[in-house]
């Protein structure tokens, strides 16, 4: 049994799974999130539930977040009942949350101020990696602190990197996901060519999924295309989100600004869509 005790802000489609993966493990868990729904669901695997962020921080070695974007990693830090308001020290903070790398510089900041850690940790990969501990997961900030609990990050993950200073990480998975955002719209518009030649979509995939150009994210989004399955694996809303945060840190080069308008564009309609929805824009 595992001995670090664990806190676990964030149930979503990625946190359920990837806190689930920890209580597997045998760490002892207390798990907070916003919308109370998904309590039972943890408890009965074994978690505690908190009634607050700061609860969980008490009762916690180690606290990571997986929360939606900027301002909902501020709330959980510096809200009413947030993270920072019981004055504990020697925690290590981990924001698994895509958000930008001011906002952890901000908080790596205000943690070390308490004498706590903060270490940015964002994943690629979606729910069904998340439930096969299949991400990838890229930290940036302290490397002591990483090398601390790199055993624990393994639970999750296939591959587990540090790749630099407090907003490495972040900076890191937005470039990542500026090159799925790219190669997303353009599977989108080649599948679209095709069908226009009236070649079928089928026949352009199994080409594609034979050749040099076949990977893991093109059949599982074509995949997605032949079946008319637009149920969000990764919604197209939050590649838009990065994309911007992307811009903010001086991206633009001529693909990303073409992607990252596309998605813009769509995110009114189609933000609660998977990213391969991009198609119908086409």
């Amino acid at each position: 049994m595992t001995t670090a005790k664990i806190g676990w802000i964030g149930l979503g489609k990625m946190g359920d799974p990837m806190s689930q993966q920890l209580i597997k493990a045998g760490y002892r868990v207390t798990a907070y999130n916003r919308n109370k729904d998904r309590d039972a669901a943890i408890q009965a695997m074994g978690a505690s539930i908190a009634a607050t962020p700061a609860v969980a921080m008490q009762q916690s070695d180690i606290v990571f977040l997986m929360v939606s974007d900027d301002n909902a990693t501020r709330d959980v830090f510096t809200g009413n009942n947030g993270l920072l308001s019981v004055q504990a020290s020697g925690k290590i903070i981990i924001n698994m949350s895509t958000v930008s790398p001011a906002v952890s510089k901000d908080m790596a900041a205000l943690c070390a101020a308490q004498g706590n850690t903060y270490l940015d940790a964002p994943v690629s990969g979606s729910v069904k990696q998340a439930e096969d501990a299949l991400l990838v997961i890229m930290v940036g900030g302290d490397n002591a602190a990483f090398q601390q609990v790199k055993p624990v990050l393994e639970k999750m993950g296939k591959l587990v990197l540090w790749t630099g200073d407090t907003g490495a990480g972040n900076n890191t998975k937005l470039a990542v996901n500026t090159l799925l955002a790219i190669y997303a719209q353009g599977l989108a518009e080649t599948v679209t060519f095709a069908n226009q030649q009236n070649i079928r979509t089928e026949d352009l995939m199994a080409v594609i999924n034979n050749s040099a150009l076949g990977n893991v994210i093109g059949k599982i989004k074509g995949d997605a295309i032949m079946n008319d399955n637009y149920k969000a694996a990764f919604a197209l809303k939050h590649i838009a989100k990065d994309l911007r945060l992307a811009k903010a840190e001086g991206l633009s080069s001529p693909l990303a600004t073409v992607a990252a308008n596309t998605f813009q564009e769509a995110e009114a309609t189609l933000g609660e869509e998977d990213i391969i929805a991009i198609i119908k824009k086409f």
